[in-house]
């Protein structure tokens, strides 16, 4: 895989939860990129601490990306989606009625990491098998010299991903690069499909992709094994 092969990304922030930029800015930072398509993928309401959605919240920023894409039209895609937190019994913290409007939807554990290695591993199961479930956003909630690894059982998550057809996410922020090259590398000889985002939080972060990428190829990627190389058509 290459840098080149990127044709958008599925994790962005606004300044509708905890990003610096307006979903505008965001656009038109990602057409300066060549995308074809960006997902914005701001955090749900449990994640007070980030300024999360609730459900009017984005109800309007979904009305707010009909008139950007009517505006974009013929220059890029903003599809509507959200970073939703997995909460601790492994439920999603929106309910079906908002999720199935959503073109994808990222799930991502951001409280509770210290529970067992059994609990997690169930926990991150069950929402892997919420049929809205798509990208499994940092999988392993690292953050470099601050929090290790969730414990879990990595393989029964990469298994339960592969079932229900939703995608191991390589987190490009040079804070987290997470999935690793190790975990790459095993969930793609068990099958695994992969989506390289920059969990960008301003226009500059979408510069991460090179991280992402670069993980990617440690991981023996190729083109085909992701999600972001196909053109919009193809998503």
């Amino acid at each position: 895989i290459e840098l080149s092969d990127i044709k958008g990304d599925f994790h962005c922030h606004s300044n509708y939860s905890d990003g610096k930029n307006t979903i505008e800015e965001m656009a038109k930072a990602c057409i300066e990129r060549g995308y074809e398509y960006f997902a914005m993928s701001d955090h749900s309401s449990v994640m007070g601490v980030t300024g999360g959605m609730g459900t009017s919240d984005i109800k309007k920023q979904w009305k707010e990306i009909d008139e950007l894409n009517k505006k974009f039209k013929g220059k890029i895609k903003i599809l509507k989606s959200c970073e939703v937190d997995i909460l601790k019994d492994g439920s999603l913290d929106f309910s079906d009625e908002v999720l199935k409007e959503l073109d994808i939807c990222v799930i991502s554990v951001h409280m509770h990491q210290n529970l067992s290695s059994e609990d997690q591993t169930k926990r991150i199961i069950a929402a892997i098998e919420n049929p809205y479930s798509k990208i499994l956003g940092h999988p392993t909630g690292r953050l470099l010299n601050k929090r290790k690894e969730m414990e879990f059982d990595m393989k029964k998550v990469i298994a339960a991903c592969v079932e229900n057809d939703v995608y191991l996410e390589i987190n490009s922020n040079p804070m987290r690069l997470d999935l690793t090259d190790k975990y790459i590398r095993i969930a793609k000889e068990k099958g695994a499909k992969f989506s390289i985002n920059t969990d960008s939080h301003s226009i500059d972060h979408l510069e991460f992709m090179k991280f992402g990428v670069a993980m990617a190829r440690r991981g023996w990627l190729e083109k085909k094994d992701v999600l972001n190389c196909k053109n919009l058509k193809g998503i």
